[in-house]
Formats: C-alpha cells, structure tokens, sequence
C-alpha cells in the first residue's frame, strides 16, 4: 500500500495533467466548501452508462496508461 504522501502527490499530478494547475486548485476548493461523500459520489457516477461502454473506455485508458 502506498503512503498518504504518495497517494496526495499522485492525485495532484493526476489532476494537474488532466485540469491545468488553476483548475484543479479550483476542485480542491469546491470540494472543501461543501460537504461531499465521495462513496455516494462513486455510486452514482457511472449510473447511466452502460456495462459495454464502461468496459470499452476503460479498455482505452489501459492503453493510454501503458503507452
């Protein structure tokens, strides 16, 4: 298991890549300001897609990742 600094260091990576480093503070801050359960979150978060899609995007992310 990796160690909370790793953890933190690596979800700002990740969100830094993927929103801009003004973007992702920005997110940090939304989710500071309100109260946020992140498992009631996950739940609903893929709700309306269905198993083929979901199964087909994360058969593309696998790719990218190995790249």
């Amino acid at each position: 298991m990796r160690s909370n600094t790793v953890v933190k260091d690596e979800g700002m990576r990740a969100l830094t890549e993927q929103l801009g480093l003004v973007d992702a503070e920005r997110f940090i801050t939304l989710l500071r300001r309100e109260p946020f359960d992140y498992t009631e979150w996950r739940r609903g978060l893929y709700k309306d897609m269905q198993l083929d899609e979901f199964l087909k995007n994360a058969d593309e992310y696998r790719k990218m990742a190995e790249v």
